[in-house]
């Protein structure tokens, strides 16, 4: 005990010498007070007896029972106080530590909680204390209430280690100590600390444990200190405090007459988080108290030595000038610096830097000029690009329709610029081979995604123009909507509508969210409703050619998008096929347009069934040169389908209607194109068997949080129904077939 009690007193030693460094000022007591407690100095409005101090919470308890005297707060506080800083705002206190030991069969000794209570307008500063565990076996909490909230906080931290020598040496990083912050603006707390096994492995050398919140850089972890805290009760944290207890103190206590920032001060609010109150602070020029009825006192600056070269110091309320010597003027507005006054030559000096600044001025100018034409022939080259890649022409042929194509709209190269914060890499939605998708603001706050090619595709002006008035007229629930594009580029950017919630792909495999059997269904019915559409509802028919769970866009109502027609191509009527060069997704692709090169209406069946057999097994099409493909068509030659079924989406009560899309699935996987179904068989099928089994609603029925629709009103219809044809017109227009590439790898927010 009289080791604790001398370790006490070396505290209290060590932060009455500290005072004089911390306080900027000299601390003042009130006319007629009583200014010191031992060695700790007690300034206004802190007090030691009745109508010394400003408030009953500045009262400060001297009491002689110990040599030197030692300061509490309060008359009947056991908190001990070490230091006032009235610059900082901020009082030292010593804190108890809390303990818990225990004897070698693992039964409690000792054990001790750590507890502060205060009252407003004091709190425990978060920058200057950390909360610190020390042991091998521990864990502790320290739990308190936040001014701002009122609620109780906890945070925590535990320490483990096996033996002495595994203990980090002078760092508390974990290995048999821990530290962390401690939070904002908690004005009462308690410590406790607890054992994870009794210390039964770890007795020998740690039987005790200890936390405890202190100030920064005055305890230093080592080896030694399990030794050296079993002698130590109490540590030094700082409070912060202010005057009053209003939340915007400096406007509200000015106008009240007991404001108590006095002559040449100013009102100070809390720079530190959690905090309420105001402070008081000597005006520049002035020192002392800015709390003293006397106010702050006048600096005399001229008691610095040398303070004015070349002239007299004179000194003034709060500032102070300087009399020029002779040959000696002051500088400009400046009357604290004289400077020597200028001759002849050093007027010529002064002409000759006038002249090279006007040299400096003539190259900046002609450098703005050449600027000034660069920017011209960056113009012109955007009117060459527009020109070439087909603007023009597009511009009369959305004229020629009339306004029927009211959404389409040719985008500025400066606009897209600005919407993407130039294209900058925290916008990246998704890349790919083909290119990069950004995600886009417009003015106006509407939400687009931007498709910037690598490469060009090599394509006519004429075909691009007649394929965008094509994508611009799809107008189909289902298929992610083309905006406009921009043509003042090398190569054409295309803007789409931007959807929020990610791509099917990552539901399934990711985990973004679970996706019931009844959901996936409904997921399937409106993207084949899609590929229906694109293949028989308008005049020249679309084969997508990379359909695949990625390219499958979600909403915030889980509808469906169907995205990406950067591999698609247009189909002329009457057209079979098309003789072309194969490109795809792996695991996807239609085997008899892989082996022939023939892509067909078919080939987008065959990728729909494989998405189909990934929603049902939640496996990826291709995994370790094992495509999904062949392993569901065996599982199913076999009567093994159940092997092979997601269990988390498959019941008793769904298991018929699984089967039912199962065959579905493997029909559109058959090797011969046409023994598949066409997409509006498949559309029909799907939107059949929900009509007869299921009356499914919309995708509220299983996620029914309210959440705002990116792009304009979802359809609210409760009854569910399979969109084939779209919601607008079929497109018109002629042409040969080109490609628009919007292959993505990964989206993080949608498209």
């Amino acid at each position: 005990m009289a080791l604790r009690l001398s370790l006490v007193a070396v505290l209290l030693l060590l932060s009455a010498a500290s005072t004089t460094t911390t306080t900027a000022a000299p601390a003042l007591a009130k006319s007629g007070c009583p200014d010191k407690c031992g060695n700790l100095t007690i300034p206004y409005p802190f007090g030691m007896e009745e109508g010394c101090y400003l408030r009953k919470e500045f009262s400060i308890n001297c009491s002689n029972t110990t040599q030197p005297p030692t300061a509490y707060f309060a008359k009947d506080s056991n908190i001990v106080v070490t230091n006032i800083s009235l610059d900082e705002g901020e009082v030292r206190i010593l804190n108890f530590i809390a303990s818990d030991c225990y004897e070698a069969p693992g039964n409690t000794t000792s054990g001790f909680f750590s507890e502060i209570t205060l009252n407003l307008p004091y709190t425990i500063s978060d920058t200057k204390n950390r909360f610190i565990v020390v042991g091998c076996d521990t864990y502790a909490f320290l739990r308190g209430y936040r001014v701002e909230e009122g609620d109780q906080f906890s945070t925590g931290c535990m320490s483990i280690c096996n033996s002495l020598d595994s203990v980090d040496k002078n760092s508390c990083s974990g290995v048999g100590c821990c530290q962390t912050n401690t939070p904002s603006g908690l004005y009462n707390t308690r410590v406790t600390v607890n054992s994870f096994y009794n210390y039964s492995d770890v007795w020998k050398f740690n039987p005790c444990s200890y936390a405890f919140i202190a100030e920064q850089g005055q305890f230093n972890f080592s080896p030694a200190s399990f030794e050296q805290l079993n002698g130590t009760d109490q540590v030094p944290i700082v409070l912060n405090w202010a005057i009053g207890n209003d939340n915007d103190p400096c406007d509200e206590a000015q106008k009240r007459e007991d404001f108590a920032c006095k002559a040449h001060s100013k009102c100070v609010n809390r720079p530190i988080n959690g905090s309420i109150g105001y402070l008081c602070q000597c005006l520049p020029g002035y020192e002392g108290n800015p709390y003293h009825p006397d106010g702050c006192q006048d600096i005399d600056e001229c008691e610095v030595p040398n303070l004015c070269q070349h002239g007299k110091c004179l000194n003034s309320q709060g500032n102070y000038s300087c009399s020029c010597h002779k040959g000696y003027k002051h500088d400009g507005m400046n009357d604290k610096i004289c400077i020597k006054k200028v001759s002849k030559m050093e007027v010529l000096l002064i002409v000759s830097l006038g002249v090279s600044v006007g040299f400096l001025v003539s190259f900046i100018g002609i450098a703005w000029l050449w600027w000034a034409n660069k920017k011209r022939q960056f113009i012109k080259l955007k009117k060459k690009y527009f020109k070439e890649n087909g603007g023009l022409l597009l511009q009369q042929q959305l004229a020629s329709h009339g306004g029927t194509i009211d959404t389409t709209k040719i985008f500025s190269a400066e606009e897209l610029q600005k919407a993407t914060n130039n294209y900058h890499e925290s916008r990246v939605l998704g890349k790919g081979g083909y290119g990069i998708v950004y995600k886009g603001i417009l003015p106006d706050n509407q939400v687009i995604a931007i498709k910037k090619s690598k490469v060009c595709a090599g394509s006519q002006s004429e075909q691009f123009v007649n394929e965008v008035i094509i994508l611009s007229q799809i107008n189909h629930r289902n298929v992610v909507k083309l905006l406009g594009c921009c043509l003042e580029t090398e190569v054409p950017i295309l803007v789409y509508e931007f959807i929020s919630h990610g791509t099917l792909h990552e539901h399934i495999h990711k985990k973004r969210s679970s996706l019931a059997f009844e959901l996936r269904m409904k997921i399937a019915a409106e993207a084949a409703g899609a590929l229906a559409h694109l293949h028989s509802s308008i005049s020249t028919p679309i084969i997508h050619r990379d359909v695949k769970a990625a390219n499958i866009l979600l909403d915030n109502k889980y509808t469906a998008k169907v995205s990406d027609f950067g591999a698609s191509r247009l189909v002329s009527s009457g057209e079979a096929g098309i003789q072309t060069v194969v490109l795809g997704t792996i695991g996807y692709l239609d085997p008899e347009y892989l082996h022939s090169n023939q892509l067909t209406e078919k080939s987008d069946v065959y990728s729909f069934g494989v998405l189909l057999a990934e929603l049902l097994t939640s496996k990826v099409a291709v995994s370790k040169d094992k495509f999904l493909a062949s392993i569901f068509v065996a599982s199913m030659e076999t009567d093994c389908l159940n092997q092979v079924l997601d269990d988390e989406i498959v019941n008793e009560g769904n298991i018929e209607m699984v089967k039912y899309v199962a065959k579905l699935a493997r029909r559109c996987l058959r090797v011969k194109g046409e023994e598949r179904p066409t997409m509006r068989e498949v559309a029909m099928e799907l939107g059949g068997m929900i009509m007869t089994k299921h009356p499914w609603g919309s995708a509220d029925h299983y996620f029914p949080e309210e959440t705002e629709h990116l792009l304009g009103s979802p359809n609210t219809s409760k009854d569910y129904f399979v969109n084939i044809d779209g919601g607008g017109g079929p497109g018109t227009a002629t042409g040969s077939s080109m490609q628009i590439d919007m292959s993505m790898s990964s989206y993080a927010d949608g498209r």
